[in-house]
């Protein structure tokens, strides 16, 4: 497995079909040859410089993927993919990824946490990524994830841990603190703050994305005109804007981008590449009931008080700071009541992939939130 997930990061390293990124048209005839050659000369070497320094850094993400460890854990029925890193003399750190990544979108934080002392733990959910499809995944529900969380610490012997979350993975990660403090250090959240009831979209628009995904088949047909890598670089290029996913009557989400529409600069072929061989694999039968057709279900906790501290992170640009309540909740104290020990932290420039966008400024935060919440 962990051979599988080096060789995507290498497949594109190597240094290909330079010339033909050279000019085609025709020079004009008062050039002459040397200066054509010259000209076609410089504008080789600086392709091939540019190509250098991606490939550099590409292999050097390679060769740090090689502390990232990969196993399959049996869990209630499933087996679930786990990627690992670290010894954890000063704690244990489960991330918790949302849709549509896999364990791979918090590589940067899983190094930096294992750098520092700490274990990182990232399982892929059940029905995304390496991790087995449940049977049935029309009968998802949010108290699965919770309860394959506290299976994946009893399997890995792990008394408790530091939980770090983004998108829909925060949903599960602020349920299980809640039910179970005692086997949590403290809940960091990306992207998502805690909001006691859910948030209620009656009044977004019918075509607001969640509203689309929800509708049986609809995403099916949508996503199943394109193979799984223009799929998967639609839903990043999207997720990454300041602007709700919203289609017109006469549109689909996948018509919102096209292949014209650059990857944001943070996000790689090579990353991508990652993102489309595991989808490849898991597909979105899951993805579509956890988190999209499954929000009804989840069941608000009752009083709920937090036992732990709180930390939410919120990239300014992400788009779901528009979402209903979310803003509010954000500023006027709501969450205080829930959580004493709270704090959150904004990142200017911030999108939805805070975490892939911004690693040093999100890992500087985890790791501040690590060390001032000793594990007891």
């Amino acid at each position: 497995e962990t051979k599988l997930v080096l060789s995507l990061l290498r497949q594109h390293l190597r240094l290909s079909g330079l010339l033909s990124l050279l000019p085609t048209s025709r020079q004009s005839p008062s050039t002459s040859s040397k200066e054509r050659n010259g000209q076609s000369e410089s504008l080789l070497f600086q392709e091939v410089t540019r190509e250098r320094g991606r490939a550099a850094q590409a292999m050097a993400m390679a060769e740090q993927q090689q502390q990232i460890e990969h196993s399959h854990l049996a869990i209630r029925g499933l087996n679930l993919h786990v990627a690992q890193a670290g010894t954890g003399e000063l704690g244990t750190v489960l991330f918790l990824h949302g849709f549509p990544e896999i364990w791979y979108s918090w590589r940067h934080q899983m190094l930096a946490v294992a750098a520092a002392g700490y274990r990182a733990i990232a399982p892929d959910w059940r029905g995304y990524g390496l991790s087995d499809q449940p049977p049935e995944p029309e009968a998802a529900v949010y108290r699965d994830l919770e309860e394959d969380l506290l299976a994946v610490l009893d399997a890995l012997s792990v008394p408790k841990a530091y939980l770090v979350a983004k998108d829909f993975g925060a949903m599960p990660a602020y349920d299980f603190a809640l039910r179970h403090p005692n086997r949590t250090c403290g809940v960091m959240c990306l992207g998502i703050p805690f909001l006691h009831g859910g948030s209620s979209f009656t009044a977004m628009p019918e075509g607001f994305y969640i509203l689309r995904w929800r509708e049986p088949g609809r995403a099916e047909a949508d996503f199943g005109r394109y193979d799984v890598k223009r799929v998967v670089r639609t839903i990043y290029i999207l997720f990454s804007r300041s602007e709700i996913p919203t289609a017109k009557e006469d549109q689909e989400i996948m018509d919102l981008a096209d292949l014209s529409t650059p990857l944001p600069e943070w996000f790689t072929e090579e990353d991508l590449a990652v993102y489309t061989s595991l989808y490849e694999k898991s597909g979105f039968v899951y993805p579509l009931q956890m988190p999209y057709r499954s929000l009804h279900k989840r069941q608000p906790i009752e009083d709920p008080k937090f036992e732990v501290p709180v930390f939410v992170v919120m990239g300014e640009k992400d788009y779901v700071i528009k979402f209903p309540g979310v803003e509010a909740v954000l500023k006027n104290g709501t969450m205080e009541k829930f959580a004493p020990d709270l704090k959150i932290t904004y990142i200017p420039e911030g999108s939805h992939f805070v975490q892939e966008q911004f690693p040093d400024k999100v890992n500087e935060l985890l790791l501040g939130f690590l060390k001032d919440h000793p594990v007891a």
